[in-house]
């Protein structure tokens, strides 16, 4: 079960598009998008309903196939949103990360199920915008960015200086229109398309471009998590490690000041990590899934921590403030209009 709960975990951990704590099942109701003022184009049809409980049994082993749950597709002229927070919802109107948008608690947990048309000529590009204007209008979303000052974790070099290996690895751009491969999936991220390959032994590759690699394997004899980097920059590492929750529920910001590529790897507790995700909204579920035993109390992990294992690259944690883009959320309700 551990393993398979690690699995499920790492997909949560960097799609980012789901939390275990479901909101309860509600109806939902078909509508048009409002119209808004300006070249911003608008879903033509969406429906809007709360998420029922996920089929974890069946969730996981989709996972021990390879293949990663749809939490949002677009596909053509349909565009659906699965068991995804309000908070990573806002997060994808504002094409920013759920960890920078702050608002009411309940925001990392009540989820929504949507499916909507897109109108003809719209691209995938513009999705964001239009889900923009869907929050506007069915949960009165009023929000606005700015730069603050806030706690952060940051990462910097431990005394005696950095140990790192620099990187010979060649830069791969992704092609996001190239037909993918048996095993493989692709994600469009903040920073640009991420390409997931899943591999015979369990571990799960993701190229992220000019930003390098990162290869994830779950230990289950130590219940800890193996990362293998590859053509890495500080800052990737650092939004690695906020995405994994090494961060403690934290941002983690690149204050290192290296400018070079690396390939790092590293070791970290399983429950580390779980820990991290909970402080961030983000709860793997406890007990039986579909059926079966036992529950993450009696599974602890392994492994060394975040800070111990950056030590060994001459790495190090320190809790720090930083000025960081914040989305914060002045108005939003929590049930959606019937329009």
């Amino acid at each position: 079960m551990g393993m398979r709960i690690a699995a499920v975990t790492m997909c949560v951990a960097l799609a980012g598009t789901v939390a275990a704590q479901s909101a309860p099942a509600g109806t939902g109701s078909a509508t048009s998008a409002a119209q808004i003022t300006g070249a911003v184009k608008t879903f033509e049809v969406a429906s809007v309903r709360r998420s029922p409980q996920p089929d974890m049994r069946k969730m996981m082993e989709g996972l021990a196939q390879g293949r990663r749950p749809d939490w949002s597709r677009i596909d053509g002229s349909r565009a659906t949103y699965n068991y995804m927070s309000l908070k990573q919802l806002i997060a994808y109107a504002y094409r920013m990360r759920a960890y920078e948008v702050s608002g009411p608690e309940w925001l990392a947990t009540d989820r929504m199920d949507i499916a909507a048309k897109l109108p003809e000529g719209a691209q995938k590009d513009d999705a964001p915008d239009m889900m923009r204007a869907l929050l506007e209008e069915r949960f009165k979303l009023a929000a606005h960015k700015e730069m603050k000052d806030a706690p952060v974790l940051g990462l910097m070099v431990a005394k005696g200086g950095p140990k790192l290996t620099e990187s010979t690895a060649p830069v791969e751009e992704i092609d996001a229109n190239a037909e993918l491969q048996p095993g493989q999936s692709r994600m469009d991220t903040v920073d640009g398309p991420m390409l997931l390959v899943h591999n015979p032994d369990g571990s799960t590759t993701y190229h992220m471009g000019p930003r390098g690699t990162f290869t994830l394997k779950f230990d289950g004899e130590t219940r800890s998590m193996h990362m293998t980097g590859k053509g890495m920059s500080m800052r990737g590492l650092a939004l690695m490690m906020t995405s994994l929750g090494g961060g403690e529920g934290r941002q983690v910001v690149d204050m290192t000041g290296l400018t070079g590529r690396y390939d790092v790897a590293v070791e970290f507790s399983l429950m580390d990590l779980l820990q991290s995700l909970k402080d961030q909204g983000i709860e793997i579920p406890h007990g039986p899934m579909g059926g079966g035993g036992d529950g993450m109390a009696s599974d602890p992990g392994g492994g060394e921590t975040m800070s111990d294992a950056l030590s060994k690259l001459g790495l190090r944690v320190e809790k720090s403030h930083a000025t960081v883009q914040r989305l914060v959320v002045d108005h939003v309700e929590q049930d959606p209009t019937e329009q």
